[in-house]
């Protein structure tokens, strides 16, 4: 590292931050305590002025949350597509043996929305029971 266009100046420090300092500056891959420092003010000068998340996550990071949330989304789809794959075999079964009437069935959908909506999603199989009742 050449010391050519850099400026000496005094700094102020607490010990245990410069014991930090001693421990990692080498696992850091820096010569020296100063070039670590130097590293670190770039990496927080970087954090708090940066529009742009890119300038202080390395792209190592990036890629790594991109890639858990591509899968997550994968593995979110085909369950998706599995559970609407046995509600259509429901809905056939039920279509078979029953003879319904269209209207019946569009004020029961609206309903179904609407007990859904309050309960949050969370609607299960003796909701449905205790509701017929």
């Amino acid at each position: 590292m050449s010391y050519e266009n850099k400026q000496k100046f005094a700094l102020w420090i607490h010990p245990e931050v410069l014991n930090k300092v001693d421990k990692v500056y080498r696992e850091a891959d820096c010569r020296s305590k100063s070039e670590f420092i130097e590293k670190a003010v770039d990496f927080y000068y970087g954090f708090v002025t940066a529009d742009n998340y890119k300038t202080y996550l390395p792209n190592v990071v990036i890629s790594t949350l991109k890639s858990i949330v591509a899968e997550s989304d994968t593995r979110q789809n085909r369950m998706i597509f599995k559970l609407a794959v046995e509600i259509a075999i429901l809905e056939n079964l039920i279509a078979l043996q029953e003879d319904i009437d269209p209207l019946a069935m569009e004020r029961l959908r609206g309903e179904c929305v609407q007990e859904v909506k309050r309960l949050n999603g969370s609607f299960k199989f003796e909701d449905a029971l205790e509701w017929q009742k």
